[in-house]
């Protein structure tokens, strides 16, 4: 069910909620939703104006591919894994029904910060599972070893890229955890200069 109330954007992400890719199924968002919810990534905070983030999708008719992929990285750093590792493997590439991988593609030559760069992918992500959470759809942003390996890396991208995450997205086979958020005394403080 989407969530209509674009009056409130407060409320919409407040409401908001990762999803365990393992747990999504179909139906994953429609093309046009897609191009709707990437469209939406892109509307981040972007010094200099550089796109520093790209997204590659990867289509159900390829996660076999990427299976394979993942195990050949993972064997080049781990020559002998165990039969639990490798099929951790093969679940993390056919789970949910839809997967966007986005990158951080920082302009190196460019006087803006790579660190402000960096950012800006991140904020990409952030807006990629709100965009899919108005969408009445869930999303999940993972990383793990894949996202450090250059094997896998070099599939997606190239030298200077960085993966910022696998964005898995669907729908949820259960009703979402709410998960324990910090008291916001915690976390928010004013400035005594």
């Amino acid at each position: 069910m989407a969530f209509n109330d674009l009056s409130s954007p407060a409320a919409l992400m407040a409401t908001r909620r990762s999803g365990k890719p393992r747990d999504m199924i179909a139906p994953g968002p429609t093309p046009e939703q897609l191009t709707r919810i990437l469209a939406a990534a892109t509307r981040v905070p972007d010094h200099g104006k550089l796109a520093p983030w790209r997204f590659v999708v990867v289509p159900a008719d390829r996660r076999e591919a990427l299976a394979a992929l993942l195990e050949q990285a993972y064997r080049a750093e781990r020559p002998d894994p165990g039969k639990v590792e490798l099929e951790a493997i093969r679940q993390f590439s056919h789970q949910a029904p839809t997967l966007v991988v986005v990158l951080s593609a920082p302009a190196h030559a460019s006087h803006i910060p790579i660190w402000e760069q960096e950012l800006s992918a991140g904020a990409a992500c952030m807006n990629l599972l709100v965009a899919t959470h108005a969408e009445g759809l869930v999303g999940g942003w993972l990383t793990g070893w894949a996202a450090y390996s250059d094997i896998v890396r070099d599939a997606f991208g190239q030298t200077g890229e960085r993966i910022a995450g696998f964005m898995f997205l669907g729908t949820p086979s259960r009703p979402l955890d709410e998960r324990p958020r910090p008291e916001l005394g915690a976390v928010i403080s004013e400035w005594q200069g």
